[in-house]
């Protein structure tokens, strides 16, 4: 139980069946790991600093057992038709909207968003159980004409097996629904790791993904490993019983699961580094474009992959812009998200304050000039910092490095030609943005020769990707894709199949081979 402390302070934890000493593995109703002797991982609100709960690592033995767990469920749900296995996800989709609040305001309370987009989060993970459902009736192959007399030839899709996803703090839900959702319709099983900054999250939805099972029964559908990325989350990557490692995090991360995946011929899905730009042409909207780069580069604190860091911007327009911004920070109320007038909560930890300022520290001597912010708040306890702005001649160093915290920089241009070639100029190719009043500039953005990005929009900003659209990205980004379109197709296998209805065996090419 939680204690009353806890329990008085945050009481939607109970609602969610988070105590203050939970268990951090599961494959089904009933089939916790448990707490007894195992390695401890603290839980702390970056909005305070405080512990707010404590999560028993699983041991090796807890993962081999879960893994076993799913892939014994597996031979079940592969056989259910896609359209039943749709209606489990719909269960989930409206077990979650039941506690769409209290989702929301855990997350909110584990990494530090504000309340109005930990519960979008929620909705987003909502919604891709509502396309999953759509999806499972849409598992799409072709027919084709064969060159032999009364042959018949198609492709359909298979499932894959246990499919393993490891997902970062800052989406703590939606990146995993993402995955997980897809994943179920298309007859596979899971395992999830969740960031070890965000586990209560993990587990108030692997509770929610009990109760489901239950009512289907069914187990070892949606499954849970809560422990160290170096031996739980190795251990995934190198595992030959996972085909597939769906994997959100840093590019160095990234490589370690590329690397390891590809060392047995395996897949991997990869979602990692954003080094966001928005191109800000002369004949901009700037009441459009202040608002979206404002929440584009202050919203979850500068803490999203879709982030927007980089600001190109029209010389002729750019005293203006950057005056605007400016005005616009200053008027960023910053405090305890929970509380609905804030605009701006903590970042997650203390080692993101530090790479803050590491890239402030930077600045300067790289060329650049500090227009505004970046000075941590020392009035209050937790992880809060003014988000910062400043002006650079360019894709210098520190600019292409993302740093995961709320800094914007900004660079000019005089030609279309110029501007694309800052945009093109970093490792990182995940979301981008023109602000224009043209469509030969729109068109030449959206082209071959424009944005390099796996995202580019006109007229509005870098973050807010919708789930009915692939969402990935090139370079150093990894190149795999989540969510909407056809990604359903990276969860599967596909398999050609020819049926030969006649009483003739001819040979393709016709090759004649007598006997």
């Amino acid at each position: 139980m939680l204690s009353q402390e806890i329990a008085d302070k945050y009481p939607f934890l109970k609602d969610l069946g988070i105590e203050d000493v939970n268990a951090g593995g599961c494959s089904g109703p009933n089939k916790w790991t448990g707490t007894d002797g195992k390695d401890m991982l603290d839980v702390y609100t970056p909005i305070d600093g405080s512990l707010i709960a404590r999560v028993a690592q699983i041991s090796p033995e807890d993962y081999d057992q879960i893994v076993k767990d799913a892939q014994e469920a597996f031979k079940t749900w592969r056989m259910m038709p896609a359209p039943k296995r749709g209606e489990v996800v719909r269960d989930f989709g409206n077990e979650m909207r039941k506690y769409k609040e209290q989702l929301g305001r855990l997350i909110t309370l584990e990494m530090g968003k504000i309340a109005v987009e930990g519960m979008g989060e929620v909705q987003e993970a909502i919604d891709i159980a509502d396309f999953a459902v759509g999806q499972s009736r849409m598992l799409y192959g072709l027919s084709m004409h064969s060159e032999r007399p009364m042959h018949v030839m198609k492709e359909q899709w298979h499932p894959l097996g246990v499919v393993g996803i490891i997902t970062a703090f800052n989406f703590p839900m939606a990146v995993w629904a993402w995955n997980s959702m897809i994943a179920a319709i298309a007859g596979d099983t899971m395992l999830w790791k969740p960031s070890s900054q965000t586990p209560l999250c993990a587990i108030a939805l692997q509770n929610i993904a009990n109760r489901v099972m239950e009512r289907h029964g069914l187990t070892g559908i949606f499954n849970l490993t809560i422990g160290k990325g170096s031996t739980i989350g190795q251990g995934m990557i190198d595992d030959p019983r996972l085909p597939l490692i769906s994997a959100t995090g840093s590019t160095r991360v990234g490589r370690m699961v590329a690397e390891g995946t590809a060392k047995r011929l395996a897949r991997s899905i990869l979602e990692l580094g954003g080094n966001n730009a928005i191109i800000v042409m002369e004949d901009a909207d700037l009441d459009l474009v202040i608002p979206a780069i404002a929440f584009g580069a202050v919203g979850t604190s500068g803490q999203r992959c879709t982030t927007t860091r980089r600001i190109i911007a029209h010389s002729s327009i750019a005293g203006e812009l950057k005056e605007k911004l400016v005005n616009a920070y200053k008027q960023v109320r910053i405090g305890n998200p929970l509380e609905d007038n804030t605009l701006m909560g903590p970042v997650v930890a203390e080692s993101a304050l530090d790479d803050l300022q590491a890239a402030i520290d930077a600045i300067e001597p790289q060329g650049g000039k500090l227009l505004y912010g970046g000075e941590r708040l020392t009035d209050r306890s937790g992880f809060y910092v003014t988000p910062a702005i400043a002006e650079v001649p360019g894709n210098t160093q520190m600019v292409c490095h993302e740093t995961f915290a709320p800094l914007l920089y900004i660079m000019t241009f005089d030609t279309i030609e110029e501007a694309i070639e800052l945009h093109n100029g970093v490792p990182q190719g995940l979301s981008s943005a023109m602000f224009t009043d043209s469509i030969k500039n729109a068109e030449r953005f959206l082209s071959a020769a424009g944005s390099d990005c796996g995202i580019a929009n006109i007229n509005i900003g870098t973050s807010g990707a919708e789930i009915g659209g692939a969402f990935g990205g090139e370079k150093e980004t990894g190149g795999g894709r989540e969510a909407g379109s056809d990604s359903w197709k990276y969860y599967m296998r596909r398999q050609t199949n020819t049926i030969n209805w006649s009483s003739d065996l001819p040979l393709a090419q016709g090759i004649d081979f007598n006997l």
